[in-house]
């Protein structure tokens, strides 16, 4: 007995053992395996640290656990910067032989802990999550592993997951929190039963821009019929139930090839009233325990039919509620005799043959009727017939459902009747009127009651024409906190409408916006108004302002304005304005834009047109003047915080439909690192195109004067081009002030002195609002008024070289030289320099990659140069004319960069002058670089050319095919129409009995 003791905790131990080197012995070989199926399958950036993979053999006992903390799957190309998932904790449980076999990973469970899974569906249809890489590879016979992993799992399961859905193309949207999921089933076999468990402590479910689900608790427990090889999913015990309406799915889900198949059922298993009320909007808070109800229930539906991305399967579902009741604790009147008969059926999915019928429609809000009846039939176009009738007293209204914080009062009536076709070109006759009297609205957040609140309405149309609809705002006033506030406006015609509308009296910001908080905005300040218009939106368009009427005064106090969108907030002190049919006159307007003080004037014109007609630029022209400017405040990122660079979060795009010219005298500029002083100039902005004209200010020391603009035309391919004048500034300043200056003169942090340059340059601008420096072209001349040569390494390779020692340090004065800008290189044309008895040339040019090929001739007393460059050069011209000649001209190339040249001797000369030696080169590098520019542009043109001819090509096959594709059908129709003329006069003449229709088991609600 004793030996079988030790030999048990002999075993125990080396299986312990065991264990504990399982995960050391093959952690590399599994990590390497999901390396390699994860580049292999998977098309998205998998973010995770080598770290943060782990495998054990406890945790998931009998199976290998291996473990991988933040995980993170980001998309690509148009979801570049969307995250479809971000995994605190992902874990799969291996078996173990598989692991230890080595040929293939079996799968048996995995387990998610608080992921944040968010989909996207974009308006193409693309969608974020199809991220699997197609397998194009042809499979071999041999080739009977698809995969380095097995997937037999048997269970998986989510803990505490976040889950968003947002589909663009719907749209449609969907929101889960706090969900938890498990899930089994042995997917190693074709045909089980697959068990999962669902629950989600928020659920919001949006479409188009509307929560119809908003905060539900969902809790689903759903059993399906698995039969992968058919690819057949068939719902068999099932319990779905959103906050308090269960109700359960029956029937299957074909998945043959790309299509789905669907034929669904679903029904509500409970009919209490109650049930149907917690999914209602607004209703299921902490006391709808408390409220009591009343009444029945029936819901169902189907939905039935093929899915494909052409193609929707058909639906429908049927709601009755009869005698419905609800009343809260704390209020006194109920809402009661809630009566509701609607269907909506739609059998083949084809959004024109949907049917909404709500056949009734009525309860009473304590003492207050509400009636309504609609039948709609298609959507585009949409056939209307219906009515809505209510006469509501909102204080009894709050006294049968509460509304938190708020006070209101006065009669709302609504009295509305439609019937007719609604699409682009009519409308149905419709007589709608809506009356408010004696409104009063008072919020908790701010005492200040909106009183005196009357508003009559009606939206007439008798003939079903668009252009026959009036929309009537007889009259409309109201008092807040004393201050009066009136107008009125017809607006008659839908394409083209007429309008005349007044608004007159004092609107205080500051107490309207804290009745009606706006979310991410802050408004404060006063508007007195008194502004009326009248005219027709044809004669907007056709700038005929003698046929329209506008007149008016605004006034403006103390007006602040911060929103999400504008953190850096508007302020305007105080400013007036005068209106009248063509233009605003603006006068006195002083405030601060962001942390910038302002002061303007001016006027504006076409704003008619700019605000009611497409298409249409509003023009004006403004003085614009500031003490202290900082432009660096509206560079900003994304997330709307300033930066701290230039580096901007994308291209700026000049709006379109302005016609604006902006007078700008400014004391001091900020931007970036740079003050700019005594800022004058226009700023020109139309047909999305930003100009500079003659804009000049002092900076760095040294007087700017530029001309200009940025084309935002193309935004894939922005263009910029730039004149400049600049006088008397510093080299090394100005190296370390301008990124071109140090892509393309790097030299100039180098150089003591300062210069002054008249230089035009154009190109293209990058997405971070550099410039792209391949693209530019341009030319000028550079003016060296002074600049010490020393340090600089370049001339100590030359030195080094030539043994001339007075090239170490010396002074250039007064030097003009030509330079141009060919396909991004910058190409300095040969200039002269003396330095003592030693005549140089020096020509060349240099990239943004910072590789100098520069070439220097210099002509030199002969033996002035060291005797090693003595010999070379007598091997090069001969002995006999070295010692003849009183000067020798050294030639040498200069390449490598800045910061490591490499200096040579390439030659030298007794004859030939210094200068014609650089020349020729420079000549030389400046064909060369145009040679290559017209390459690329002509690539560029060819390529547009044959992009147009496929197109062409593409146009004409399709239209050939449609023209051929209708002759068949005329040829078929004219065979038809045959066929039907000779059965017509065969058939008999007596009618046989009519057969009953087959029963339509698609609609709901039948008995």
């Amino acid at each position: 007995m004793k030996k079988v003791v030790i030999g048990f905790f002999v075993f125990l131990a080396v299986l312990l053992a065991v264990a504990a080197l399982v995960p050391v012995l093959f952690k590399d070989k599994i990590k390497q395996t999901l390396d390699k199926e994860i580049a292999k399958n998977i098309n998205a950036n998998v973010i995770y640290q080598t770290d943060d993979v782990s495998l054990s053999l406890f945790r998931d006992f009998p199976d290998v656990s291996l473990g991988v903390e933040n995980l993170a799957i980001v998309g690509i190309d148009s979801f570049a910067t969307d995250t479809l998932a971000q995994i605190p904790s992902f874990r799969m449980g291996l078996d173990l032989m598989s692991v230890i076999a080595g040929d293939e990973l079996e799968v048996n469970s995995i387990t998610m802990d608080e992921p944040k899974i968010r989909l996207i569906v974009l308006k193409s249809g693309k969608a974020n999550w199809d991220i699997m890489k197609p397998d194009t590879a042809a499979v071999t016979p041999a080739d009977t592993v698809a995969s380095d992993f097995a997937m037999a799992i048997k269970k998986w399961e989510v803990n505490n997951g976040t889950l968003f859905y947002d589909d663009l193309s719907i749209p449609f949207g969907m929101a889960a929190y706090n969900v938890n999921h498990t899930g089994s089933g042995d997917f190693a076999k074709d045909v089980f039963d697959m068990k999962s468990q669902t629950t989600s402590d928020r659920f919001t479910m949006t479409y188009d821009g509307v929560n119809y689900i908003e905060n539900g608790k969902l809790d689903a427990d759903v059993t399906m019929a698995m039969d992968l090889n058919k690819s057949l999913y068939t719902f068999k015990d099932n319990k779905i139930q959103l906050n308090e309406l269960p109700f359960t799915f029956a029937g299957t889900i074909l998945m043959p090839d790309e299509a789905m198949d669907f034929d669904l059922t679903f029904k509500a298993t409970e009919t209490d009233f109650r049930n149907v009320l917690s999914v209602v909007p607004g209703m299921y808070t902490e006391q709808f325990k408390d409220i009591k109800t009343e009444g029945k229930l029936s819901f169902d539906g189907y939905f039935k039919g093929r899915m494909i991305d052409t193609l929707m399967p058909g639906f429908g579902t049927e709601l009755k509620i009869i005698n419905g009741y609800f009343k809260y604790p704390d209020l006194p009147q109920a809402a009661r005799n809630i009566n509701v008969d609607m269907r909506i059926d739609n059998k083949d999915g084809n959004p024109n043959n949907t049917t909404i019928d709500v056949r009734q429609l009525h309860l009473d809000l304590g003492k207050n009727p509400v009636d309504a009846k609609m039948l709609v039939e298609g959507l585009e176009p949409m056939k209307l017939d219906g009515n809505v009738k209510a006469s509501i007293d909102l204080t009894e209204m709050t006294k049968v459902f509460p509304i938190e914080g708020m006070t209101l009062r006065g009669l709302l009536k609504v009295d509305a009747d439609a019937k007719g076709v609604y699409s682009k070109t009519s409308m149905p006759v419709i007589d709608a009127d809506m009356r408010l009297t004696n409104g009063y609205v008072k919020s908790k957040d701010f005492p200040a009651p909106i009183e005196n609140l009357n508003m009559v309405t009606n939206i007439l149309n008798k003939t079903g024409n668009t252009d026959d609809t009036r929309i009537n705002v007889q009259n409309f006033n109201m008092t807040l906190d004393g201050e009066p506030l009136s107008g009125r406006a017809l607006i008659a015609g839908i394409d083209k409408p007429s309008f005349d509308f007044d608004i007159r009296g004092i609107l205080d910001l500051t107490k309207l916006t804290k009745i009606f908080p706006q979310e991410g905005m802050t408004v404060s300040g006063r508007i007195n108004a008194n502004v009326a218009a009248k005219g027709k939106l044809s004669d907007v368009e056709a700038e005929k302002y003698n046929n329209i009427s506008a007149n008016g005064t605004m006034g403006i106090t103390n007006l602040n304005f911060v929103s999400t969108d504008l953190p850096q907030g508007i302020k305007i002190s105080k400013a007036d304005a005068v209106f009248n049919n063509e233009r605003i006159e603006l006068k006195n307007m002083s405030g601060h834009l962001g942390k910038s003080d302002i002061q303007a004037n001016g006027t504006i014109s076409n704003y008619l047109g700019y605000a009611l007609a497409d298409n249409q630029s509003l023009r004006g022209n403004f003085n614009l003047s500031s003490n202290n400017f900082n432009v660096n405040e509206w560079m900003v990122e994304e997330t709307g915080e300033p930066v701290a660079s230039t580096e901007a979060a994308g291209v700026v795009e000049v709006p379109a439909n302005l016609d604006i010219t902006l007078n700008v005298n400014a004391k001091q500029v900020a931007y970036d690192n740079l003050k700019l002083n005594n800022v004058n100039g226009r700023v020109l902005v139309k047909d999305k195109i930003a100009k500079l004209d003659k804009v000049t200010f002092n900076t760095l020391g040294a007087t700017f004067a530029t001309n200009g603009s940025y084309n935002t035309q193309d935004l894939t391919k922005p263009l910029f081009d730039m004149a400049l004048d600049i006088q008397n500034l510093n080299f090394r300043q100005a190296f370390n002030a301008f990124n071109t200056i140090k892509a393309l003169a790097p030299i100039a942090g180098v150089l003591d002195g300062n210069f002054s340059t008249n230089f035009k340059f154009a190109g293209e601008m990058s997405p971070d609002m550099t410039p792209v420096f391949k693209t530019l072209d341009g030319a000028g001349i550079i003016k060296v008024l002074k600049a010490s040569v020393r340090d600089v390494k370049i001339v100590d390779k030359i030195t080094s070289l030539t043994h001339l020692e007075e090239l170490k340090n010396f002074v250039i004065e007064n030097k003009i030289i030509d330079a141009q800008i060919v396909d991004g290189n910058l190409v300095i044309k040969p200039f002269e320099l003396k330095v003592g008895d030693v005549q140089m040339t020096v020509g060349g040019s240099n990239n943004v990659e910072g590789h100098i090929d520069y070439v220097t001739a210099l002509n030199v007393p002969t033996g002035k140069v060291g005797q090693e460059i003595n010999s070379r050069l007598a091997g090069m011209i001969g002995g006999t004319q070295l010692k003849a000649a009183e000067r020798v001209t050294l030639n040498l190339k200069i390449g490598g960069t800045l910061t490591d040249p490499k200096v040579s001797l390439a030659g030298g000369s007794v004859k030939e002058q210094a200068s014609n030696l650089v020349k020729e080169a420079v000549q030389n590098k400046l064909d060369d670089a145009k040679l290559k520019l017209d390459q690329r542009k002509q690539q560029a043109t060819d390529s547009i050319k044959n992009e147009l001819n496929r197109r062409k090509l593409e146009a004409e096959q399709k239209a050939r095919e449609e023209l051929e594709k209708k002759r068949k059908e005329a040829e078929q129709q004219l065979k038809k129409q045959a066929t039907d003329k000779i059965s017509d006069f065969l058939k008999p003449k007596a009618k046989p009995a009519a057969k009953p229709a087959p029963a339509d088991t698609t609609k709901v609600g039948t008995k």
